[in-house]
């Protein structure tokens, strides 16, 4: 029998750390030792390494995954599994499922606890994948998946996956949508497919995102109680020095913000694409509820670009590939309107 060609790519992350002489884990395994630490994927399928790089995922940046992505368009494989750090991997994930269209499984997959632990959760994750990028259905739905994440024997959208408690082993979840396949006696058993239209959406407007130099800086501003505004003062009065080309931000309830700064974002939508996004962790947010200057129907009415049910964190990655993509404002809304 013929194994199925599964390419791993390892960029780093906690399941790719080992001890230094002090005590402390820091980036040190490469692809081939994570392959080497699981014996069994032999018997699963015909396994490819590759080491990208040793870095913690804080620190990976867009272009380095813009050329990830090009690298897993051309690969001649039945599946790709990339191994990172968890402190991403909700960004990542879903900027991958942006850029990469195939029909075979594209997997990311992590670890919580690091290899010098007792009970680490690599090995068993990449097991996991490995199993999942192999399973008959996973395959054949490929596509109408995308991207998928697999973390503690569970299989979640990139669109929809988030990271929940900072050093859980259970810290993946997809609070709106649940797990889109559960693996059960080392079988994978399907639970629902992915709502794929907004992604689908976005990549007939992103087209073919070839140009990785064009940094496109996003600033990330999260709203709360009584927020003076002093960064978005910043923000008008020198947005040119500063650099940044778009906004998100993580909106209150249902598409709200402090009245007191409702100018300054009002301002700041006349010269840059300000995204609204829930900062409760999903949506969608509302459209015509509550009236008022800092209303949901007030900051629609002055410009601001509805996120949807996009969280923050994936808000900014979407409106930095809209930007890289060169897409003007109207493309943007029509972006970010498939996800509300």
């Amino acid at each position: 029998m013929t194994l199925p060609r599964i390419h791993i790519l390892a960029l780093g992350g906690t399941i790719a750390t080992r001890p230094d002489a002090s005590g402390a884990m820091q980036m040190g395994l490469g692809a081939d030792d994570l392959v080497a630490a699981v014996p069994l994927l032999a018997r699963l399928a015909d396994i490819r390494a590759e080491t990208v790089s040793r870095v913690g995922s804080h620190s990976l940046s867009f272009d380095q995954l813009h050329a990830l992505a090009a690298k897993i368009r051309t690969l001649d494989v039945d599946g790709v599994i990339v191994t990172q750090g968890t402190d991403t991997l909700e960004e990542t994930s879903f900027l991958l499922d942006l850029l990469v269209d195939r029909d075979i499984p594209v997997i990311v997959t992590a670890a919580m606890r690091n290899p010098a632990l007792t009970s680490p959760d690599g090995p068993g994750n990449l097991l996991a994948a490995v199993r999942v990028v192999c399973d008959p259905w996973v395959r054949t739905h490929a596509r109408a998946l995308g991207v998928i994440a697999v973390m503690l024997d569970e299989v979640y959208a990139a669109s929809d996956v988030l990271k929940t408690h900072p050093t859980r082993l259970n810290a993946f979840a997809s609070p709106q949508t649940g797990p889109l396949a559960a693996l059960v006696e080392d079988r994978v058993v399907p639970l629902s497919l992915p709502v794929r239209a907004p992604v689908e959406a976005a990549r007939k407007r992103l087209g073919a995102l070839t140009d990785v130099g064009r940094e496109q800086p996003v600033a990330l501003l999260w709203m709360a109680l009584d927020e003076p505004g002093y960064l978005l003062e910043v923000l008008v009065d020198h947005r040119d020095q500063l650099g940044y080309r778009g906004i998100v931000l993580g909106a209150m309830g249902g598409g709200h913000v402090p009245e007191r700064i409702v100018p300054l974002i009002t301002q700041l939508a006349e010269v840059l694409p300000v995204v609204v996004s829930p900062r409760a962790g999903g949506g969608p947010l509302l459209q015509q509820t509550y009236g008022g200057p800092s209303s949901e129907i007030a900051l629609r009415k002055a410009g601001l670009v509805w996120g949807g049910r996009l969280n923050p964190l994936k808000a900014r990655v979407l409106l930095e590939t809209c930007l890289r993509a060169g897409l003007d404002r109207p493309a943007i809304v029509e972006v970010f309107d498939a996800w509300a």
